[in-house]
């Protein structure tokens, strides 16, 4: 065994060298007539054959309405069929996807799209209090100079007179194939590579303000593929998605492990609803079910959990925040769920770089996040770069197939994350013991992870900023039982000038996600200091953490 922490995953299962279109195609060819996708919102269910269909009319659709192989097209949706086939319809033209935060406002899409320069747009209409269309409609053309289509999912192709200018159903898009782009989208898919990119998602990763991971293929075809290996997906069995496809725990972990396995996704509803994942499960029969822990807490609170037949289930994946071993407990023994596995990774890495096994004990499953996943490397360093001795922490730093192409349109950036040698710097600190298990012990980035959800101090500080009578700002986390985590802020207003709490959270509402809100606001004159002018944040949640009761 060695004494150093460096740990590197079995690499004797191949990995796929097919694009994800290709992937796709094969599954169909293998088992039409079993069901791809359920969603159970809108009754729509699909075989693998109506399936690979709708995501070939979606395709020729796109190459007949101006796309070409490499050009971006964002969705800003919840989960839903439409969601799905884009997925792999722009994958099978060799599209690139942007899959942009359904919580996002304004100020959040209108960056995304222009930077990444966004050709196109497919959006919800409406979800819970977000008038997507209102929205996008509200900013003026000239500040989104790249999009040239948009098209919403939800409206009748015969009603689309009732849409804003320059907006169409989502149904023009297949409507739109023609034999000439059915040719071309055949020539493409014998074209692409698996090396090419196909997906980016947004994240402020471990260098500050959002930018957009760049993924290929073969980095979330696999990665997609060997998370469902870690949990034992067998082929024909079904997988409950109740976390957004935006994310890589819905898209890679959900759609993607589903595909390569035969299996089935299953939507129980466009976003979370206890109520109903818990009746998916019980009525689809599902064997997995994918939750971050607030999720599972939330469904074995529900009044009526007892009433549903949870038997079907076997295991799944709990992902996005660390898990009290209590509730471990009651996930694996009242839901069933006895090989239900952790995993940790972030979007630059595909984002699983560990997972723990069926087999492993709840005390496992809950102090780490398992071990190395096949074909990857991981190293623990120190401040100088040292890998540093078995059960010393360091910094995680994570080589492999799995590591993004880079920050799309940031070299900078880009290579202050990945180094000469293509080790990922994720700037999570951790400890891996002898048997190799890891345990995320920290991060030398404040990021915030609310419920799952990733909040990055910077940003949020950064538009809190643009408000005229704030001064300075200083956002950090604190501990919250039902989130993990949640934002708060302290602020100094301007001299002479003075500012609520309220005033504050109001600038914020329908401006940013509501997550990224801070929970609590404190209108301050002085922020606690080093002598070299740093905020002392440590100081601040401190205080903060024991006014609330620790």
């Amino acid at each position: 065994m060695t004494s150093i922490s460096y740990v590197q995953g079995p690499g004797d299962t191949p990995r796929l060298g097919v694009t994800i279109g290709e992937a796709l195609a094969e599954t169909a060819r293998r088992h039409p007539d079993r069901e791809a996708l359920v969603v159970r919102e809108t009754g729509e269910r699909f075989t693998y054959a109506a399936f690979d269909r709708a995501v070939d009319d979606v395709a020729a659709g796109l190459l007949a309405l101006g796309m070409r192989r490499g050009d971006r097209i964002g969705i800003w949706s919840p989960n839903n069929a439409e969601w799905a086939i884009l997925q792999f319809a722009s994958a099978r033209a060799g599209i690139i996807l942007v899959t942009i935060n359904p919580a996002y406002r304004t100020a959040e899409l209108e960056y995304v799209l222009n930077d990444v320069q966004c050709r196109a747009l497919v959006l919800a209409r409406t979800f819970k209090s977000s008038d997507y269309v209102a929205m996008l409609d509200s900013i003026p053309p000239d500040r989104l100079p790249h999009l040239e289509r948009r098209f919403v999912i939800g409206v009748p192709a015969e009603s689309a007179a009732d849409l804003p200018a320059g907006m169409t159903p989502f149904a023009t898009i297949a409507a739109a194939a023609t034999p000439a782009s059915r040719t071309t989208l055949a020539t493409l898919r014998a074209d692409l590579q698996f090396d090419d990119p196909i997906n980016i998602q947004f994240t402020s990763g471990t260098t500050g303000a959002p930018k957009g991971a760049t993924l290929s293929h073969h980095n979330i075809l696999n990665n997609g593929y060997f998370v469902g290996r870690g949990i034992g997906l067998r082929d024909g069995e079904k997988i409950c998605i109740p976390v957004p496809l935006y994310h890589c725990f819905g898209m890679v972990m959900g759609n993607l492990a589903a595909i390569t396995h035969g299996a089935t996704m299953v939507y129980p509803a466009a976003g979370f609803d206890a109520l109903a994942t818990l009746t998916a499960v019980a009525e689809e029969r599902c064997a997995h079910l994918y939750g971050v822990p607030t999720m599972f807490i939330a469904m074995l609170e529900h009044p009526g959990f007892e009433e549903f037949d949870l038997s079907s289930l076997r295991g799944g994946i709990m992902a996005g925040t660390s898990c009290p071993i209590e509730v471990m407990r009651r996930v694996m023994n009242r839901m069933h769920m006895p090989e239900i596995t952790i995993c940790y990774g972030m979007t630059e890495t595909s984002p699983v770089s560990f997972q723990s096994a069926t087999d492993d004990t709840p005390e496992r499953r809950v102090a780490t996040v398992g071990r190395i996943h096949p074909h990857l490397e991981v190293k623990v360093i120190d401040a100088e770069g040292r890998i540093v001795k078995r059960g010393e922490r360091g910094e995680l730093c994570t080589r492999g197939y799995s590591v993004m192409l880079g920050y799309w349109g940031n070299a900078a950036k880009t290579a202050e994350a990945i180094d000469a040698a293509g080790w990922m710097h994720t700037g999570d600190l951790g400890v891996i013991d002898e048997e190799g298990y890891c345990t995320i012990v920290g991060r030398s980035k404040d990021v915030v992870i609310r419920g799952g959800e990733n909040i990055y101090p910077r940003e949020v500080e950064e538009f809190l900023f643009t408000h005229p009578r704030i001064a300075s700002v200083a956002v950090f986390g604190i501990a919250d039982a039902k989130w993990g985590e949640v934002p708060c802020a302290w602020v100094k207003p301007n001299p002479g000038e003075t500012l609520t709490p309220a005033e504050v959270v109001g600038f914020c509402e329908g401006r940013i996600a509501h997550y990224k809100i801070p929970r609590i606001v404190r209108i301050v004159e002085e922020f606690p200091m080093t002598v070299t002018g740093k905020i002392q944040k440590f100081i601040m949640r401190e205080m903060m953490e024991r006014e609330a009761g620790g």
